[in-house]
């Protein structure tokens, strides 16, 4: 007879007082250059392929967790949310209103714009990260216009490409393209008759989102002759008509498989901090490109963390709507069930901006998930340090400081310790069971969704088109069983269950962002790529809950390593609950 079957507890019955935290252990070879081809080529092999992933699923509990375990949920195929009550102290934008109304009701819930802080006399401006509204008051006093600040643009884009070794953060970039959008922008200015606060402000796409007429390549070498783009995604027709800019399309991990960066198509996105090191992915052209300074917010897509991590290793702001908040229509990945398009900024009051005109649901989503009414914290009423003084941040410790060096959880602790006393927060320990079934749940879902999207291309005779380690990531998610994907969203529905019950104590979850900062990149992976399972899910630590259950999620910058490598902090927030994390995030970027 064989073994009985592993049984979970009801979830309801889980006693968390008996729960103990074990940091997860995976198991997977590092490869670059010759071993990464010939890894590959055992995959994909009939032969031996079958049995090297279930070797991998076995080492790593796969199996057992998800062939092996009674689990008695129901499954949850996409995010299912309880009511919430409503938001304290916020402004509501509507969900249907033109985006460009919605971002003038938005900018009424920022401090008002004070020149001189930005703008002192006499001695030479110290460098900042120019705002959005920098940009407003420097169009509008006739500092400077679109045309001008567009062909610093150019420059800066020519002289990164340039530079030994190359700095590639954009896969499409059409310099004659970018000069007519500005001088149509500089035009309106000199006319009295500027769209927008947004209009004549420069945004970067990544290459997973339509943005007409350049093409979407996902960073392949082939997705633009297979897709043709014959419109905007939603998100960006919402910005282009609020005058917004378009630099290019960005560079990406392919296919937003991977969360380092790593390219070998175009060419691998560097840390604008220290050129050796990743950029954190796969948004990783958008995140370089807010990190140099070139402009002030770009639009990523987030599946696995792949807006946080690249803000977080970057240092800067990466907002991670609530899934279904933002339109999905017109992004390559705009049918699975774990990723949203969301802004990445130099502040949080840009990312507030941005976040306010490219967000609203799709009409189906609005009949399914139900939304709670789309709104911003207004950071300038009298009751915003009340509101702060009274929330609640959830802290599981032991997972909090299961990080590669103690300088980053003790640098969050620090910033969460700071805002506690400048503003009367409190943190609360909470406890989050089944967080490596989280993972493992997660890996399933985004998996199967990706290798479902891909499939026909993969047998069409792309298969040799794609990078080896999107080759090695499609085989492993080939493997994927009917029986994982059903057991990966019970598992869903279970940690579902556990961070409602978390929500119940707390208004928001504290945790750093990435276990890692930014890793350094291997000179034999530029050519061929990489596969390093180990980095990324020390990238990934933090970051999961935000995509298997939807939650909105923001990274803030709060202080650099021993190394001078950026460390950011997350807050994870209850559904729909963007605009309580865009108030604590704002409160943490001022103390």
């Amino acid at each position: 007879m064989g073994k009985p079957p592993r049984a979970m507890t009801p979830v309801e019955e889980v006693d968390l007082s008996a729960v103990r935290y074990q940091s997860p252990s995976l198991q997977a070879p590092h490869l670059t250059g010759f071993s990464l081809r010939a890894f590959v080529w055992l995959m994909e092999s009939p032969l031996f392929g079958r049995l090297l992933t279930s070797v991998l699923k076995s080492q790593n509990n796969i199996t057992r967790m998800l062939q092996d375990t009674v689990i008695p949920e129901r499954p949850m195929y996409l995010p299912e949310y309880p009511p919430q009550e409503p938001e304290q102290g916020v402004l509501l934008l509507g969900d249907d209103r033109d985006p460009v109304d919605r971002v003038e009701e938005a900018l009424h819930c920022l401090p008002p714009y004070d020149p001189s802080l930005r703008w002192p006399a006499g001695d030479k401006p110290p460098f900042l990260y120019w705002k959005i509204r920098d940009f407003a008051h420097a169009y509008r006093s006739g500092i400077t216009t679109p045309s001008v600040v567009a062909e610093h643009i150019i420059a800066g884009v020519e002289e990164w490409s340039n530079k030994k070794p190359p700095m590639p953060m954009l896969v499409y970039f059409n310099a004659d393209d970018l000069r007519k959008q500005a001088e149509a922008s500089t035009k309106r200015f000199q006319q009295g008759n500027p769209i927008s606060i947004l209009d004549g402000i420069f945004i970067a796409i990544k290459d997973d989102i339509d943005c007409f007429p350049y093409p979407s390549k996902g960073a392949t070498t082939f997705f633009d002759k297979i897709r043709s783009v014959e419109k905007d995604a939603v998100c960006v027709a919402r910005l282009r008509k609020c005058g917004v800019l378009f630099i290019g399309k960005a560079n990406m991990h392919e296919l937003g498989l991977g969360v380092t960066g790593n390219n070998p198509n175009y060419g691998t996105a560097r840390n604008p901090h220290s050129i050796d090191r990743y950029t954190g992915g796969s948004s990783s052209g958008p995140a370089a490109l807010v990190s140099s300074g070139l402009c002030s917010a770009a639009i990523g897509t987030d599946g696995g963390g792949s807006v946080r991590i690249p803000s977080s290793l970057c240092g800067i702001i990466g907002l991670k709507t609530t899934y279904g908040r933002t339109d999905m229509t017109g992004a390559l990945c705009d049918c699975g069930t774990v990723e949203v398009a969301s802004p990445l900024a130099a502040s949080v009051e840009d990312a507030l901006l941005v976040y306010s005109a490219i967000a609203g649901s799709r009409p189906m989503d609005k009949l399914t998930l139900r939304p709670s009414p789309l709104c911003v914290p207004n950071l300038v009423s009298p009751d915003n340090n009340n509101i702060l003084g009274s929330v609640k941040i959830g802290k599981y410790t032991e997972w909090f400081h299961d990080v590669s060096d103690r300088d980053i959880s003790n640098t969050c602790e620090d910033a969460l310790n700071l805002l506690c006393s400048s503003f009367g927060c409190q943190i609360e320990e909470i406890i989050l069971p089944e967080l490596e079934e989280m993972r493992t749940a997660h890996v399933v879902s985004i998996g199967t969704e990706s290798f479902c999207d891909l499939n026909p291309h993969y047998r069409a005779g792309k298969r040799t088109e794609f990078t080896l380690d999107t080759r090695t990531s499609l085989a492993l998610f080939g493997s994927f069983t009917s029986t994982d994907y059903v057991a990966s969203q019970r598992i869903r529905r279970r940690i579902m269950y556990y961070h409602n019950e978390a929500f119940k104590k707390v208004d928001v979850i504290a945790t750093p962002t990435t276990g890692i900062t930014a890793p350094e990149i291997p000179q034999s992976s530029l050519k061929l790529g990489e596969s390093n399972y180990v980095v990324s899910a020390y990238l990934m630590r933090f970051v999961i809950a935000g995509n298997l259950l939807g939650l909105p999620a923001i990274t803030v910058p709060v202080g650099h390593d021993k190394q001078g490598l950026p460390i950011g902090l997350q807050l994870i927030g209850r559904p729909w609950g963007e605009a309580s994390l865009l108030r604590v995030a704002s409160a943490i970027e001022v103390t």
